[in-house]
Protein backbone atom coordinates (compact mmCIF):
# COMPACT_ATOMS: atom_id res chain seq x y z
CA UNK A 1 0.00 0.00 0.00
CA UNK A 2 1.40 2.72 -0.80
CA UNK A 3 1.07 6.64 0.06
CA UNK A 4 1.07 10.21 -1.70
CA UNK A 5 2.66 12.89 -0.18
CA UNK A 6 1.12 15.89 -1.96
CA UNK A 7 3.56 18.65 -2.77
CA UNK A 8 3.21 21.42 -0.34
CA UNK A 9 3.60 24.68 -2.64
CA UNK A 10 5.45 27.46 -1.00
CA UNK A 11 4.78 31.10 -2.54
CA UNK A 12 7.42 33.49 -2.71
CA UNK A 13 5.75 37.21 -2.12
CA UNK A 14 7.33 39.35 -5.08
CA UNK A 15 9.56 42.29 -3.79
CA UNK A 16 11.58 44.69 -5.81
CA UNK A 17 14.05 47.30 -4.78
CA UNK A 18 13.11 50.16 -3.25
CA UNK A 19 14.66 52.88 -5.97
CA UNK A 20 12.86 50.53 -8.83
CA UNK A 21 9.21 51.06 -6.58
CA UNK A 22 9.54 54.64 -6.34
CA UNK A 23 9.89 54.99 -10.20
CA UNK A 24 7.01 52.36 -10.12
CA UNK A 25 4.67 54.67 -7.92
CA UNK A 26 5.83 58.02 -9.03
CA UNK A 27 4.44 57.00 -12.66
CA UNK A 28 1.11 55.64 -11.08
CA UNK A 29 0.67 58.70 -9.48
CA UNK A 30 1.64 61.35 -12.21
CA UNK A 31 -0.66 58.60 -14.82
CA UNK A 32 -3.61 59.05 -12.59
CA UNK A 33 -3.35 62.69 -13.11
CA UNK A 34 -3.22 62.45 -16.70
CA UNK A 35 -6.06 59.84 -16.29
CA UNK A 36 -8.59 62.57 -14.53
CA UNK A 37 -8.12 61.62 -10.77
CA UNK A 38 -6.21 63.93 -9.26
CA UNK A 39 -4.37 64.26 -5.84
CA UNK A 40 -6.86 66.14 -3.11
CA UNK A 41 -5.62 69.31 -2.11
CA UNK A 42 -7.03 70.89 1.03
CA UNK A 43 -6.80 74.12 2.53
CA UNK A 44 -4.55 74.57 5.59
CA UNK A 45 -3.79 78.60 6.10
CA UNK A 46 -5.83 80.69 8.45
CA UNK A 47 -6.00 83.94 9.89
CA UNK A 48 -7.96 83.58 13.21
CA UNK A 49 -9.64 80.78 15.31
CA UNK A 50 -13.14 81.36 13.07
CA UNK A 51 -11.30 80.78 9.73
CA UNK A 52 -9.58 77.83 11.66
CA UNK A 53 -12.85 75.87 12.54
CA UNK A 54 -14.91 77.04 9.54
CA UNK A 55 -12.50 77.02 7.15
CA UNK A 56 -9.95 74.15 7.79
CA UNK A 57 -12.37 72.15 9.93
CA UNK A 58 -15.30 72.42 7.84
CA UNK A 59 -17.19 69.30 6.56
CA UNK A 60 -15.91 69.84 2.97
CA UNK A 61 -12.23 70.46 4.08
CA UNK A 62 -12.55 67.69 6.26
CA UNK A 63 -13.80 65.16 3.34
CA UNK A 64 -10.80 66.48 1.61
CA UNK A 65 -8.50 65.29 3.91
CA UNK A 66 -10.08 61.69 4.46
CA UNK A 67 -9.47 61.43 0.41
CA UNK A 68 -6.04 62.22 0.56
CA UNK A 69 -5.51 59.85 3.61
CA UNK A 70 -6.94 57.23 1.51
CA UNK A 71 -4.89 58.11 -1.56
CA UNK A 72 -1.71 58.85 0.24
CA UNK A 73 -2.27 55.58 2.39
CA UNK A 74 -3.08 53.23 -0.27
CA UNK A 75 0.31 54.08 -2.63
CA UNK A 76 2.40 54.07 0.29
CA UNK A 77 0.91 50.61 1.11
CA UNK A 78 1.60 49.52 -2.31
CA UNK A 79 5.16 50.34 -1.65
CA UNK A 80 5.32 48.66 1.73
CA UNK A 81 4.31 45.07 0.43
CA UNK A 82 6.69 46.07 -2.85
CA UNK A 83 9.71 46.46 -0.70
CA UNK A 84 8.66 43.45 1.74
CA UNK A 85 7.45 45.64 4.86
CA UNK A 86 4.47 44.05 6.53
CA UNK A 87 1.46 45.51 5.60
CA UNK A 88 -0.04 44.87 8.83
CA UNK A 89 2.11 47.01 10.76
CA UNK A 90 2.25 49.47 8.21
CA UNK A 91 -1.50 50.00 8.20
CA UNK A 92 -1.24 50.47 12.10
CA UNK A 93 1.85 52.72 12.18
CA UNK A 94 1.11 55.23 8.40
CA UNK A 95 -2.00 56.98 10.51
CA UNK A 96 0.47 58.29 13.11
CA UNK A 97 3.01 59.47 10.44
CA UNK A 98 -0.01 61.06 8.57
CA UNK A 99 -1.63 62.43 12.27
CA UNK A 100 1.23 63.99 13.03
CA UNK A 101 1.87 65.58 9.81
CA UNK A 102 -1.38 67.09 9.60
CA UNK A 103 -1.03 68.44 12.60
CA UNK A 104 2.37 70.12 11.91
CA UNK A 105 0.64 71.55 8.46
CA UNK A 106 -2.26 73.03 10.33
CA UNK A 107 0.56 74.91 12.74
CA UNK A 108 2.50 75.99 9.53
CA UNK A 109 -0.81 77.28 8.46
CA UNK A 110 -1.22 79.92 11.41
CA UNK A 111 -0.45 83.77 11.14
CA UNK A 112 2.28 83.58 13.40
CA UNK A 113 3.65 80.98 11.81
CA UNK A 114 3.67 81.93 8.22
CA UNK A 115 4.72 85.47 9.55
CA UNK A 116 7.81 84.06 10.91
CA UNK A 117 8.59 82.28 7.44
CA UNK A 118 8.64 79.03 9.07
CA UNK A 119 8.03 75.95 6.73
CA UNK A 120 5.76 72.92 7.32
CA UNK A 121 8.63 70.84 7.00
CA UNK A 122 9.98 72.18 10.39
CA UNK A 123 6.96 71.18 12.28
CA UNK A 124 6.83 67.70 10.51
CA UNK A 125 10.15 66.98 11.70
CA UNK A 126 9.66 69.29 15.50
CA UNK A 127 6.61 66.70 15.99
CA UNK A 128 8.70 63.44 14.96
CA UNK A 129 11.63 64.55 17.38
CA UNK A 130 9.69 64.95 20.26
CA UNK A 131 7.47 61.68 20.07
CA UNK A 132 10.39 59.82 19.10
CA UNK A 133 12.57 61.26 21.82
CA UNK A 134 9.83 61.78 24.99
CA UNK A 135 7.83 59.31 24.31
CA UNK A 136 9.52 56.42 22.43
CA UNK A 137 8.38 54.06 19.40
CA UNK A 138 8.01 50.60 19.89
CA UNK A 139 10.75 48.83 17.57
CA UNK A 140 7.89 47.15 15.30
CA UNK A 141 6.40 50.79 14.69
CA UNK A 142 10.40 52.23 13.78
CA UNK A 143 10.44 49.21 11.26
CA UNK A 144 7.44 50.63 9.54
CA UNK A 145 9.04 54.16 9.04
CA UNK A 146 9.85 54.30 5.05
CA UNK A 147 11.64 57.68 4.82
CA UNK A 148 13.55 57.47 1.84
CA UNK A 149 10.44 55.33 0.13
CA UNK A 150 8.39 58.78 0.69
CA UNK A 151 11.59 61.43 0.18
CA UNK A 152 12.30 59.41 -3.40
CA UNK A 153 8.36 59.21 -4.65
CA UNK A 154 8.58 63.43 -3.80
CA UNK A 155 11.63 63.84 -6.23
CA UNK A 156 9.94 61.39 -8.68
CA UNK A 157 7.37 63.93 -8.64
CA UNK A 158 9.68 66.93 -8.64
CA UNK A 159 10.58 65.80 -11.80
CA UNK A 160 7.38 67.26 -13.28
CA UNK A 161 8.62 70.69 -12.29
CA UNK A 162 12.27 71.02 -13.95
CA UNK A 163 12.83 71.93 -17.11
CA UNK A 164 15.47 68.81 -18.39
CA UNK A 165 17.36 71.90 -19.97
CA UNK A 166 17.89 72.73 -16.42
CA UNK A 167 19.11 69.32 -15.07
CA UNK A 168 21.99 69.36 -18.08
CA UNK A 169 23.33 72.96 -16.96
CA UNK A 170 23.15 72.50 -13.46
CA UNK A 171 23.55 68.37 -14.01
CA UNK A 172 27.27 69.16 -15.25
CA UNK A 173 28.03 71.41 -12.91
CA UNK A 174 27.20 69.59 -10.15
CA UNK A 175 29.22 66.71 -11.36
CA UNK A 176 32.11 68.70 -11.44
CA UNK A 177 31.38 69.50 -7.92
CA UNK A 178 30.37 66.55 -6.92
CA UNK A 179 33.69 64.95 -8.08
CA UNK A 180 35.78 67.64 -6.47
CA UNK A 181 33.95 66.92 -2.91
CA UNK A 182 33.70 63.24 -2.82
CA UNK A 183 37.40 63.12 -3.39
CA UNK A 184 38.80 65.50 -1.07
CA UNK A 185 36.35 65.02 1.81
CA UNK A 186 36.58 61.32 1.36
CA UNK A 187 40.22 61.19 1.57
CA UNK A 188 40.28 64.03 4.39
CA UNK A 189 37.87 62.20 6.72
CA UNK A 190 39.90 59.13 6.10
CA UNK A 191 43.19 60.63 6.97
CA UNK A 192 41.61 62.23 10.15
CA UNK A 193 39.99 58.88 11.23
CA UNK A 194 43.18 56.93 10.65
CA UNK A 195 44.96 60.31 13.06
CA UNK A 196 42.31 59.45 15.82
CA UNK A 197 42.73 55.48 15.16
CA UNK A 198 39.21 54.76 14.30
CA UNK A 199 39.30 51.05 13.28
CA UNK A 200 39.15 50.21 9.76
CA UNK A 201 35.28 49.38 9.35
CA UNK A 202 34.44 52.63 11.05
CA UNK A 203 37.10 54.78 9.11
CA UNK A 204 35.43 53.24 5.43
CA UNK A 205 32.03 54.06 6.56
CA UNK A 206 32.50 57.76 7.93
CA UNK A 207 34.22 58.85 4.89
CA UNK A 208 31.92 57.55 2.64
CA UNK A 209 28.99 58.69 4.56
CA UNK A 210 30.30 62.25 5.00
CA UNK A 211 31.37 62.56 1.23
CA UNK A 212 29.09 61.17 -0.43
CA UNK A 213 25.25 60.56 0.27
CA UNK A 214 24.96 59.91 3.32
CA UNK A 215 22.94 56.60 4.75
CA UNK A 216 23.24 55.29 0.96
CA UNK A 217 26.56 55.43 0.92
CA UNK A 218 27.61 54.09 4.56
CA UNK A 219 24.50 50.89 3.77
CA UNK A 220 26.96 50.43 0.33
CA UNK A 221 30.20 50.66 2.19
CA UNK A 222 29.61 48.31 4.39
CA UNK A 223 28.21 45.96 1.53
CA UNK A 224 31.27 46.10 0.18
CA UNK A 225 33.50 45.38 3.20
CA UNK A 226 31.36 42.90 4.84
CA UNK A 227 31.11 45.63 7.51
CA UNK A 228 29.63 45.33 11.08
CA UNK A 229 26.10 45.95 11.49
CA UNK A 230 26.39 47.63 14.69
CA UNK A 231 28.79 49.47 13.22
CA UNK A 232 26.71 50.67 10.08
CA UNK A 233 23.65 51.56 12.85
CA UNK A 234 25.80 54.11 14.54
CA UNK A 235 27.35 55.50 11.52
CA UNK A 236 23.46 55.77 9.79
CA UNK A 237 22.41 57.67 13.85
CA UNK A 238 25.67 59.95 13.08
CA UNK A 239 24.24 60.70 10.00
CA UNK A 240 20.86 61.16 10.26
CA UNK A 241 21.37 62.87 13.95
CA UNK A 242 23.76 65.60 12.31
CA UNK A 243 22.11 66.31 9.51
CA UNK A 244 19.13 67.94 11.34
CA UNK A 245 20.96 71.15 12.84
CA UNK A 246 22.56 71.59 9.67
CA UNK A 247 18.95 71.61 7.45
CA UNK A 248 17.80 73.83 10.08
CA UNK A 249 20.56 76.60 10.23
CA UNK A 250 22.50 76.50 6.61
CA UNK A 251 19.77 77.86 4.75
CA UNK A 252 19.83 80.72 7.48
CA UNK A 253 23.49 81.32 6.99
CA UNK A 254 23.52 81.30 3.56
CA UNK A 255 20.78 84.14 4.01
CA UNK A 256 23.39 86.03 6.46
CA UNK A 257 26.13 85.48 3.63
CA UNK A 258 24.01 86.37 0.76
CA UNK A 259 23.92 84.07 -1.41
CA UNK A 260 22.17 83.42 -4.20
CA UNK A 261 19.50 80.37 -4.47
CA UNK A 262 22.06 78.70 -6.79
CA UNK A 263 24.87 79.09 -4.89
CA UNK A 264 22.59 78.27 -1.70
CA UNK A 265 21.27 75.04 -3.34
CA UNK A 266 24.43 73.84 -4.77
CA UNK A 267 26.07 73.86 -1.06
CA UNK A 268 22.96 72.34 0.33
CA UNK A 269 23.19 69.31 -2.39
CA UNK A 270 26.96 69.08 -1.79
CA UNK A 271 27.38 69.18 1.97
CA UNK A 272 24.70 67.70 3.47
CA UNK A 273 24.01 64.07 3.72
CA UNK A 274 20.98 62.75 3.41
CA UNK A 275 18.65 63.50 0.51
CA UNK A 276 15.56 64.09 2.68
CA UNK A 277 17.19 66.92 4.48
CA UNK A 278 18.57 68.34 1.79
CA UNK A 279 14.75 68.56 0.31
CA UNK A 280 14.36 70.30 3.66
CA UNK A 281 16.65 72.59 3.72
CA UNK A 282 16.52 73.74 -0.10
CA UNK A 283 12.54 74.00 0.31
CA UNK A 284 13.21 76.70 3.71
CA UNK A 285 15.08 78.64 0.53
CA UNK A 286 13.21 78.32 -2.68
CA UNK A 287 12.15 76.87 -5.46
CA UNK A 288 15.51 77.33 -7.56
CA UNK A 289 17.41 76.01 -3.93
CA UNK A 290 15.61 73.18 -3.47
CA UNK A 291 15.46 72.34 -7.59
CA UNK A 292 19.45 72.53 -7.49
CA UNK A 293 20.17 71.15 -4.46
CA UNK A 294 18.63 67.95 -5.90
CA UNK A 295 19.99 67.50 -8.78
CA UNK A 296 23.44 68.64 -7.27
CA UNK A 297 22.67 65.85 -4.59
CA UNK A 298 21.84 63.44 -7.53
CA UNK A 299 25.02 64.16 -9.06
CA UNK A 300 26.69 62.67 -5.64
CA UNK A 301 24.24 59.70 -6.01
CA UNK A 302 25.70 58.87 -9.31
CA UNK A 303 29.29 58.16 -8.31
CA UNK A 304 27.74 56.03 -5.32
CA UNK A 305 27.87 53.32 -7.88
CA UNK A 306 32.08 53.76 -8.50
CA UNK A 307 32.53 54.57 -5.16
CA UNK A 308 31.54 51.17 -3.70
CA UNK A 309 33.30 49.52 -6.63
CA UNK A 310 36.71 51.54 -6.47
CA UNK A 311 36.09 50.69 -2.07
CA UNK A 312 35.56 46.59 -2.52
CA UNK A 313 39.12 46.68 -4.84
CA UNK A 314 40.58 48.22 -2.22
CA UNK A 315 39.37 46.46 0.16
CA UNK A 316 39.77 43.43 -1.09
CA UNK A 317 43.34 44.37 -2.06
CA UNK A 318 44.88 44.88 0.84
CA UNK A 319 44.38 41.84 2.27
CA UNK A 320 41.70 42.16 5.15
CA UNK A 321 40.39 38.59 6.49
CA UNK A 322 36.69 39.38 5.34
CA UNK A 323 37.45 40.40 1.55
CA UNK A 324 39.19 36.75 1.26
CA UNK A 325 35.37 35.18 0.54
CA UNK A 326 34.94 34.76 -3.60
CA UNK A 327 31.86 36.67 -3.55
CA UNK A 328 33.31 39.26 -1.52
CA UNK A 329 35.37 40.23 -4.95
CA UNK A 330 34.37 42.89 -6.88
CA UNK A 331 32.88 43.22 -9.72
CA UNK A 332 31.42 46.01 -12.52
CA UNK A 333 28.68 44.61 -11.72
CA UNK A 334 28.55 46.62 -8.07
CA UNK A 335 28.23 50.11 -10.51
CA UNK A 336 24.76 49.10 -12.03
CA UNK A 337 23.85 47.55 -8.23
CA UNK A 338 24.65 50.97 -6.30
CA UNK A 339 23.54 53.20 -8.90
CA UNK A 340 20.27 55.46 -7.68
CA UNK A 341 17.41 53.75 -10.40
CA UNK A 342 14.83 56.23 -8.98
CA UNK A 343 17.28 59.11 -10.71
CA UNK A 344 15.67 57.40 -13.60
CA UNK A 345 12.17 58.33 -12.49
CA UNK A 346 13.29 61.78 -12.00
CA UNK A 347 14.82 62.48 -15.51
CA UNK A 348 12.16 60.51 -16.90
CA UNK A 349 8.65 62.68 -15.12
CA UNK A 350 11.18 65.82 -16.40
CA UNK A 351 11.66 64.88 -20.19
CA UNK A 352 7.96 63.79 -19.96
CA UNK A 353 6.63 67.35 -18.72
CA UNK A 354 9.18 69.21 -21.09
CA UNK A 355 8.74 67.80 -24.16
CA UNK A 356 6.10 65.36 -24.97
CA UNK A 357 2.52 67.15 -22.71
CA UNK A 358 0.91 70.18 -23.91
CA UNK A 359 1.33 73.29 -22.13
CA UNK A 360 -2.14 73.65 -21.02
CA UNK A 361 -2.05 69.95 -19.62
CA UNK A 362 1.12 70.74 -17.30
CA UNK A 363 -0.39 74.09 -16.28
CA UNK A 364 -3.36 72.36 -15.59
CA UNK A 365 -1.54 68.96 -13.40
CA UNK A 366 1.27 70.69 -11.79
CA UNK A 367 -1.14 72.43 -8.54
CA UNK A 368 -1.80 69.08 -7.42
CA UNK A 369 1.11 66.90 -9.08
CA UNK A 370 2.99 70.03 -6.57
CA UNK A 371 0.89 69.56 -3.76
CA UNK A 372 1.04 65.72 -3.99
CA UNK A 373 4.86 66.46 -3.79
CA UNK A 374 4.81 68.57 -0.81
CA UNK A 375 3.08 65.90 1.35
CA UNK A 376 5.46 63.15 0.84
CA UNK A 377 8.08 65.08 1.38
CA UNK A 378 6.17 66.48 4.97
CA UNK A 379 5.47 62.60 5.43
CA UNK A 380 9.31 62.09 5.33
CA UNK A 381 10.52 64.67 7.27
CA UNK A 382 7.86 63.62 9.72
CA UNK A 383 9.11 59.59 9.93
CA UNK A 384 13.12 61.39 9.85
CA UNK A 385 11.90 62.85 13.65
CA UNK A 386 10.31 59.68 14.23
CA UNK A 387 13.78 57.69 13.51
CA UNK A 388 16.05 60.36 15.38
CA UNK A 389 17.13 59.00 18.69
CA UNK A 390 19.57 61.40 20.39
CA UNK A 391 20.57 58.76 22.90
CA UNK A 392 22.34 56.79 20.08
CA UNK A 393 24.93 59.21 19.61
CA UNK A 394 25.82 58.39 23.17
CA UNK A 395 25.50 54.67 23.63
CA UNK A 396 29.28 53.98 21.99
CA UNK A 397 31.68 54.39 25.00
CA UNK A 398 34.63 55.42 22.54
CA UNK A 399 33.62 58.99 21.35
CA UNK A 400 36.52 59.35 18.58
CA UNK A 401 34.37 57.97 15.78
CA UNK A 402 32.32 60.76 16.48
CA UNK A 403 35.04 63.27 16.64
CA UNK A 404 36.20 62.27 13.31
CA UNK A 405 32.51 62.05 12.14
CA UNK A 406 31.79 66.06 13.53
CA UNK A 407 35.55 67.57 12.18
CA UNK A 408 35.52 65.78 8.50
CA UNK A 409 31.91 67.11 8.03
CA UNK A 410 32.77 70.46 9.18
CA UNK A 411 35.99 70.43 6.53
CA UNK A 412 33.31 69.51 3.69
CA UNK A 413 30.75 72.80 4.62
CA UNK A 414 33.60 74.69 4.24
CA UNK A 415 34.81 73.05 1.09
CA UNK A 416 31.62 73.09 -0.54
CA UNK A 417 31.02 75.91 0.02
CA UNK A 418 33.95 77.45 -2.06
CA UNK A 419 33.57 75.14 -4.90
CA UNK A 420 30.01 75.89 -4.75
CA UNK A 421 30.60 79.53 -4.68
CA UNK A 422 33.05 79.01 -7.84
CA UNK A 423 31.11 76.91 -10.09
CA UNK A 424 27.49 78.84 -9.26
CA UNK A 425 27.35 82.33 -8.53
Amino acid sequence: MSTTVSPVLTRRAFTLHEDWVVVVLGGLLIGLSLLGLPFAVPVFNWNNTAELTGKVFSAANLQLILAQFIYLAAVAGIGARLTGKSVRNFALGFPLVYLLTLLALIVAGSPQARGLGLEAVIFSLLAGLIVSNVFGLPDWLRATLTTELFVKIGLVLLGTSVIFGDILKAGSLGLVQALVVVLSVWYFAFWTCRKLKVDDELTMMIASGVSICGVSAAIATAGAIKGDPKKLSYVISLVLITAIPMMIFMPYAAHWLGLSQEVTGAWLGGSIDTTGAVVASGTLVGETALKISTIVKFSQNVLLGLAAFAISVYWTYTNHPNAAEPEGKPTLGVIWERFPKFVLGFIAASLLFSFFLAPETTDALKGGLKSAQGWWFALAFTSIGLETNFNDLFKQENKKPLYAFLIAQTFNIFVTLGIAYLLFR
